[in-house]
């Protein structure tokens, strides 16, 4: 009597699902939980009667398929510390923004833009200072952000899930040098958007969407689990984004990624300086 009631209940719980499983998410993982628990409840009972007739209940399943995972500690790792490469190119970025905005649009905005373009100094010298300064606080906003995520996940648990996280001081130094070709990119990157501003305002309502940029390849490489190529190393962040997910891995770097990680990053910052030195020698800077 008590399987009897057992099913029915089972078949309503069931039935219930599947009429709102297509417009409730969480009811059809609650659906698909009960079905597998009553499946395993079936099985149970099913091999409970094969025993009492006398029967082996191995003969039901011809053929066992067990989960193993073959991922090392530090794989798994990656899954939750997978977020890690995200913040702390987010993090080089927002380390050098307002310095960006305000050695261009601020100038402009409190009047002192015309007097530093007065001086016979030549504009590409002004820009190349301006970047200088830009790339000097993105580099300290990286060292600091690395610090503490090292200092952070020192004292996580990981262990205790089976995952070992290779997070040490070799790590954060191979991290810095990962994003070292990446910080005149994004220090070009903004310098050259925020000249065009002129307000401090408008300066940062422009950069707050363009920073959202260079952060979309590792979008990108996180929903469809891209894995590391050569010819994905061309496309700046992302490649930075997969040589650090290789280190937290453990896993060996060929130096041709490196290179050609480098080399790309490098050369786009080179562009972009160049045009926002061709652009800070137009008149229109004074206007």
């Amino acid at each position: 009597m008590r399987l009897v009631w057992a099913a029915l209940i089972g078949g309503a719980v069931i039935g219930c699902g599947r009429a709102s499983a297509g417009a409730d998410s969480q009811t059809r993982k609650s659906t698909e939980r009960a079905r597998a628990l009553l499946s395993a409840y079936g099985g149970g009972i099913a091999q409970l009667r094969l025993q009492m007739s006398g029967v082996s209940p191995l003969l039901m399943v011809p053929v066992a398929v067990n989960d193993i995972d073959v991922a090392t500690p530090t794989g798994r790792a990656v899954v939750v510390l997978g977020f890690m490469t995200y913040f702390i190119l987010f993090a080089v970025l927002m380390g050098g923004l307002y310095l960006a905005i305000d050695s261009t649009a601020g100038e402009r905005e409190r009047g002192s833009l015309e007097a530093l373009l007065s001086l016979p100094v030549a504009r590409g010298t002004l820009v190349g200072g301006k970047l200088l300064a830009t790339c000097a606080f993105m580099c300290l906003s990286l060292a600091i952000s690395l610090t503490a995520f090292i200092v952070v996940f020192h004292f996580v648990p990981l262990d205790r899930l089976g995952m070992s996280a290779n997070l040490g001081p070799g790590t954060a130094i191979a991290f810095f040098a990962i994003c070292l070709p990446f910080v005149p990119l994004g220090a070009a990157l903004m310098t050259f958007v925020a000249s065009f501003t002129r307000s401090y305002r408008e300066a940062q309502t422009y950069l707050t969407t363009v920073l959202l940029v260079p952060t979309l390849p590792i979008a990108f490489a996180t929903i469809y689990s891209l894995k590391t190529k050569s010819s994905l190393m061309l496309i700046p962040s992302l490649s930075q984004h997969l040589l650090m997910t290789s280190v937290l891995k453990d896993e060996p770097i060929a130096m041709w990624d490196v290179l050609a990680s480098t080399a790309s990053s490098l050369a786009l910052a080179a562009m972009l300086i160049f045009l926002t030195a061709r652009h800070w020698r137009r008149e229109t800077m004074l206007g």
